[in-house]
This record gives structure tokens, C-alpha cells and sequence, in this order.
């Protein structure tokens, strides 16, 4: 899959999406400033949420819409999505200063009004986040754009996977990008429960295993271990060092950290390819080989007390000591020659 031109595969190192969400505390500046904050700390793409409170739950004060626990524990779900809103009005000026910047942008949609007011802006791809990974007929709209699609799987089921899955493919005659989520913020990283891979091959995903993770631990950790595990794309919040606390900060990274994060992932994602090993050149003049320790003349046999296997490398190899064992000196050999075939002279 590509997403504004650039490949998602184990071919690249994973690609790295910065989570805005409502860092941006209410200012259009300080999401300017998350943007800058994302391409400068090496993220590939920077995410948006794109939602209205009043789309994706209702202002309602009965129980079911209080939550009862986690971070956000006694608040109304309208008034938590109320002020973590990313405005509309925002999206033209943030798709142009996140262009104009080279860093890819694009956002998760909650509602078909979503997918219709994004795709006016061109938006590359769209992410369906873990709560809505069940929300099948939203994922159907969004799929009908042609756009690539990433899913968070979140508490979704292998059978809601499954789903999802057939859906896209239906559509687009493409598999979507999955991300394995733990929905806790922060998500204590015991709770991480990293697959033993990443890739498409695990069973009951559809064929499909995780492509990649979306963490809400609080640490660089998790990412790493991943890329290890072969993910090709990691989502992380994104949060600035010197910015308000908000409702999602407390599970975020700041653009120190993040940057740092990122370069471990590319260094460890390097550290796994296959290479020429070009630095071991100047070392191959200390592997073992067979040399004379001890005078010899011509028709003296050779014993393990005048060859000896020793570094440098100039010499017959190692294996070849049965061999040489079982000959004679053609000629005489000063100490300290390296040993030759043409220096053996059989029984």
C-alpha cells in the first residue's frame, strides 16, 4: 500500500504517524505548531481527528453517557469530545501549512459527513479508530473513496476484523492497514501484548496479521520492539514539550522524545537488513590460518609444534591442519611463513 506516494512495506522502515488529537488545547497556532513539531522529529505523517461532538455521541446526561473510568472518569462523553474537537474550519489551513512543510497529512473520520468533508480537501487516506472498528457501515463509506484505509482493531473481535477486511476489499480490491491498539490511556506497557509477529500471517485476522501498532504506552519501548517484530507502521501521539495539559497529553510524547523514538525505530529497522558488512573488511587479516612457529628444513615432517594455527589470515586454512600433519617440508620454511599447499610434501 502507498499513501501519498510513499510505500508501506518491510521493504522501508516503518512508517511513523504523529497524533495530533486535541493537543492542540483549543489554538490553531499550537496545531500549527504540532505539525512543524512532527516533521521536524522525523514523523512520515501527521494525524488529525476529524469529529463533531454532537455526530459522534449525543449531549445527554443519562448514566450510559457518563464514563465511569479510566482517565477521563465522571466527565460526559459530549463534553470530553466537545473540547478535544479539532475545528472544521481549521482543516483547509492545516492540509496547506502540513503540504507546504513536506509531511504528509491526512485524518480518522467518525461519520460519512467526515469522509465528505475531507475528501473536498484531498485528504490521501483515512483512519478508523478502534471504537469505530465494529462500525461497519462507516467503514464501507470511507472504504468507497478509493483512499487507502487504516484500522485500529482496538477490543474489536477477529470475526469484526474479518469484516472490516472483507469490506475494504470489496471495495478497493485491497486488504486496509491494521494497527493492534490496547484502547487504555496510558496503556501500561505489561498490558502491551505485543503479537510474536507483525505481517500478514497470523490466523483469524483474514489471512492478515497486525501491519503495525497503534500505542498508547508511554515510552519509545513498544515501537522499537515492534519494528523488530516486523511492523511497517507505527502510530504514536504527539504532544509539545512546552504546551497545556489536556485530555490527551498525559499519554502523549513531546517532540524530544518523539524524535528520539523515531530514530531508534530507523536504526533498529536498519540494524535487521542485510548488508556487505564493508566495516569487517579490515579485520579479515586477523582470522586464523596455518603458520610456521618453529624452523624447519626441507623433509622435515610437520608436527603440531612447528605449525600452529594463528592469526593473520595469509596462510592454508585451519581444516586443513590433518593434512599438513600427514607432510613433509618441500623446502626449508623460516619461522613466522605462512603456510602454502605448495609447501607440503606428501609421506
Amino acid at each position: 500500500m502507498q499513501i501519498n506516494g510513499r510505500e508501506i512495506s518491510s521493504k522501508l522502515p516503518p512508517y511513523i504517524i504523529a497524533e495530533i488529537s486535541g493537543n492542540h488545547g483549543g489554538s490553531l497556532d499550537r496545531a500549527m505548531a504540532l505539525i512543524h513539531a512532527a516533521k521536524e522529529a522525523g514523523a512520515d505523517a501527521v494525524k488529525l481527528q476529524c469529529f463533531e461532538a454532537g455526530r459522534i455521541t449525543l449531549n445527554c446526561d443519562k448514566p450510559e453517557f457518563i464514563l465511569r473510568e479510566g482517565p477521563w472518569a465522571g466527565r460526559k462523553l459530549y463534553d470530553l469530545y466537545k473540547a478535544t474537537e479539532t475545528p472544521r474550519a481549521w482543516f483547509p489551513e492545516l492540509f496547506l501549512h502540513a503540504r507546504k512543510r513536506e509531511i504528509t497529512i491526512f485524518s480518522s473520520v467518525f461519520s460519512p459527513e467526515d469522509v465528505d468533508f475531507l475528501q473536498t480537501l484531498d485528504c490521501p487516506a483515512y483512519k478508523i479508530a478502534s471504537f469505530e472498528a465494529n462500525d461497519t457501515p462507516l467503514i464501507a463509506y470511507a472504504a468507497k473513496t478509493g483512499k487507502p484505509l487504516i484500522i485500529s482493531t482496538g477490543m474489536a473481535t477477529y470475526g469484526e476484523v474479518d469484516k472490516a477486511a472483507d469490506i475494504v476489499v470489496a471495495a478497493q480490491n485491497i486488504e486496509p492497514l491494521f494497527l493492534k491498539c490496547i484502547s487504555g490511556y496510558p496503556t501500561p506497557i505489561e498490558e502491551a501484548s505485543l503479537p510474536k509477529h507483525f505481517g500478514r500471517m497470523a490466523p483469524g485476522w483474514h489471512g492478515l496479521g497486525p501491519d503495525g501498532i497503534s500505542d498508547h504506552t508511554l515510552g519509545w519501548e513498544v515501537p522499537v520492539a515492534t519494528t523488530t517484530l516486523g511492523a511497517t507502521i507505527i502510530e504514536k501521539h504527539l504532544k509539545l514539550l512546552d504546551g497545556p495539559r489536556t485530555e490527551d497529553s498525559d499519554f502523549s510524547m513531546n517532540e524530544l522524545d518523539f524524535g528520539s523514538m523515531c530514530g531508534r525505530v530507523r536504526a533498529i529497522w536498519q540494524a535487521m537488513q542485510p548488508s556487505e558488512h564493508k566495516s569487517e573488511e579490515s579485520s579479515r587479516q586477523a582470522r586464523r590460518s596455518l603458520y610456521v612457529v618453529e624452523d624447519i628444513k626441507a623433509g622435515e615432517r610437520f608436527t603440531s609444534k612447528n605449525i600452529r594455527s594463528i592469526r593473520p589470515a595469509y596462510g592454508m586454512p585451519p581444516k586443513e591442519l590433518p593434512h599438513v600433519l600427514k607432510s613433509y617440508a618441500a623446502c626449508d620454511l623460516e619461522r613466522g611463513t605462512a603456510l602454502q599447499e605448495g609447501h607440503l610434501m606428501p609421506f
